[in-house]
């Protein structure tokens, strides 16, 4: 009974929070990848993306949409590039690493607004989770340095790419067709591990697993209210998040640190969505793990930084 409530409930939140906030990013997504946009911006931002994360121009494109359409639409785009041969291995690899984020509408909305109360501590959150991923993705710039050298992009030969009016039926309709896919397949990662989740809380696992972490919690002084909603983060974001944003506590820092850790992490549902969009390609998925474990521990110390520095980030009752 429990586990049949938490797939209504993982179809709930799919259906309410990821539909809206994601579909119409990738079909905007897939329309620009059958036009020479990709080619214009690597263009235009080679100049901060080389120097910066020592990727090639059209790298920003997964790097921009990775930040304004959230998971897993980052490794999506960077698993494209190497289809296309638009980028080299390692710096598809070096986009995994930092481009798959949370998005501002999950972030603020969804987190700040609907599960805090209070959209100050969404844009916190957002603006520390953006400062880890860049963070990242400087510290992964020397990500097999110089694996690189001898690629030979084909993005130049996209160029002359031009929508005709005869196709754009076809085009958009495939669009379409592809985001659906994307999203049905996020849909069942959403349901299958909140009924994981469940079958760990009925069985008692999740209680024993706090246990073994007990150790790991005190050293950071993380109160025991938080172990399961920690844990639980960890498995699945969206439920981790719902049970850390509501434990009452007076000293409401915790809830964000620990809420901005979960955020920059993803959690292994996110992970194995990660893995299931780069499955046709020779890509790793080792950069990316190592790229979300720095993450989470960059946005959890800026998120710190800002509380006990700027006065207007103090939360605490």
């Amino acid at each position: 009974n429990s586990n049949l409530k938490a797939a209504k409930n993982g179809l709930a939140l799919w259906a309410n929070s990821v539909v809206p906030s994601l579909f119409p990013f990738f079909v905007a997504t897939e329309l620009l990848s059958y036009t020479n946009f990709t080619y214009y911006l690597g263009k235009l931002l080679n100049k901060f993306m080389e120097p910066l994360f020592n990727i090639r121009g059209e790298g920003s494109f997964a790097f921009i949409m990775g930040i304004l359409s959230g998971y897993p639409m980052g490794a999506k785009i960077a698993a494209n590039f190497r289809q296309n041969n638009i980028c080299s291995k390692v710096e598809c690899e070096r986009l995994l690493s930092f481009t798959n984020n949370s998005g501002p509408l999950f972030i603020i909305g969804s987190v700040g607004i609907s599960l805090f109360g209070n959209s100050t501590i969404g844009f916190l959150l957002l603006f520390t989770h953006l400062l880890a991923s860049i963070s990242v993705g400087f510290l992964f710039r020397f990500w097999k340095k110089n694996d690189s050298k001898n690629f030979i992009s084909s993005s130049s030969n996209i160029k002359n790419k031009t929508i005709k009016l005869s196709s754009l039926g076809e085009i958009i309709g495939n669009s379409i067709k592809t985001s659906i896919n994307t999203i049905l397949m996020i849909g069942g990662f959403v349901v299958l591990f909140s009924v994981i989740l469940s079958i760990l809380k009925t069985s008692n696992l999740l209680t024993i697993s706090c246990y073994f972490m007990k150790p790991i919690f005190n050293f950071f002084k993380i109160p025991q209210t938080f172990y399961s909603g920690f844990i639980s983060g960890i498995i699945e974001l969206t439920n981790g998040l719902n049970i850390i944003c509501n434990i009452p506590e007076k000293n409401i820092s915790i809830n964000i640190i620990i809420a901005s850790f979960l955020l920059g992490l993803g959690g292994i549902s996110v992970l194995l969505q990660v893995w299931s969009c780069i499955s046709k390609t020779d890509l790793s998925i080792t950069p990316y793990i190592l790229g979300k474990i720095l993450q989470a521990c960059f946005s959890a110390l800026y998120t710190w930084i800002f509380i006990n520095i700027v006065p207007f980030f103090n939360f605490n009752l």
